[in-house]
């Protein structure tokens, strides 16, 4: 049935549609209306008049709190979806009108060391499609963001996307030049006892380290950072050992910013993956830089999963 034959009742606000979506995903009305620029009393408002207008019960209210029924869970995670479809044709046609357009989120540190320094090469190839760029630390929800795939680090499965393996990760433990001076260290044990810094996205990293070298769980906790930026700046000043990705090491390994504290290189756990949604999979710009990134790609086994 086309769109413009809906009765109006079956066609909401975007204002209301946004507010039942936001209070889903976030789970109060307070938050809501924070990331709406509203008040409660006006997010509230939105939701009356969207039951009003549905004929149907979404939420249900007690004392001051509301909670999602089981029917307005299903159309909030719908209407997430249309939102989505409406952002991405937006973002895309304010960005460059008439050309191709990817939305790409990626990991900051290996965005910008490992992806970054290899578009120009697609660019060359492909100069009518334009690559958007934008950093996110946690995985991407693609019905509630408006990204065409994303780069991830895990495992390779995440539900209802594919992915293509794009690198392993080693980690590398590294110091300040003048940390080894004033501590010199002679076995993987003498690790334990020094500041040892911690990402917060490989938690067991130190300890897996250690244990492939024989070596007790460290005895200090150390502390820890969200970002490979910053714990890299930290052990360049000398701050303690940080346990960092090849690809970022290398770096300041060759520029004398750090050098190697002990031992060597371990696996990861996990690796990064270029990762995109099944309802996305036909896209054909997203085909053509799927087909690039796969020659960028180290290892074999960079087909889709």
């Amino acid at each position: 049935m086309p769109a413009t034959s809906l009765p109006r009742r079956y066609l909401p606000s975007l204002a209301s549609l946004r507010a039942l979506e936001a209070l889903d995903r976030l789970g109060t009305a307070t938050a809501a209306a924070e990331e709406l620029s509203l008040t409660q009393s006006a997010v509230s408002r939105q939701l009356q008049i969207l039951e009003e207008q549905l004929g149907a019960p979404l939420i249900t209210r007690e004392k001051r709190r509301m909670h999602m029924t089981d029917a307005g869970a299903r159309y909030a995670s719908e209407v997430r979806t249309a939102l989505s479809l409406i952002a991405r044709a937006a973002m895309q046609l304010h960005v460059q009108p008439g050309a191709g357009g990817l939305s790409l989120a990626i990991l900051p540190s290996f965005g910008m060391r490992w992806l970054v320094p290899r578009l120009a090469q697609f660019a060359g190839l492909h100069p009518d499609v334009t690559v958007n760029l934008s950093t996110r630390m946690e995985a991407v929800q693609f019905q509630a963001e408006p990204f065409d795939a994303a780069i991830h680090y895990g495992n390779g499965h995440w539900d209802e996307c594919q992915s293509m393996l794009l690198r392993e990760e080693t980690l590398i433990p590294v110091c300040a030049p003048d940390f080894l001076d004033r501590l010199p260290l002679d076995s993987a044990e003498a690790l334990c006892t020094l500041p040892l810094l911690h990402i917060e996205t490989r938690p067991e990293a130190w300890r897996r380290w250690l244990a492939s070298h024989n070596a007790p769980p460290p005895s200090l906790a150390g502390a820890q950072f969200d970002q490979f930026s910053t714990i890299t700046q930290a052990a360049i000043h000398g701050l303690g050992i940080a346990l960092l990705p090849d690809f970022i090491a290398e770096q300041e390994l060759r520029a004398g910013r750090l050098v190697t504290a002990f031992g060597g290189p371990t696996r990861s756990i996990g690796a990064y993956y270029l990762v995109w949604p099944n309802s996305n999979a036909q896209n054909p710009t997203l085909a053509l830089f799927r087909d690039w990134i796969s020659t960028q790609a180290e290892g074999e086994d960079w087909l889709p999963r």
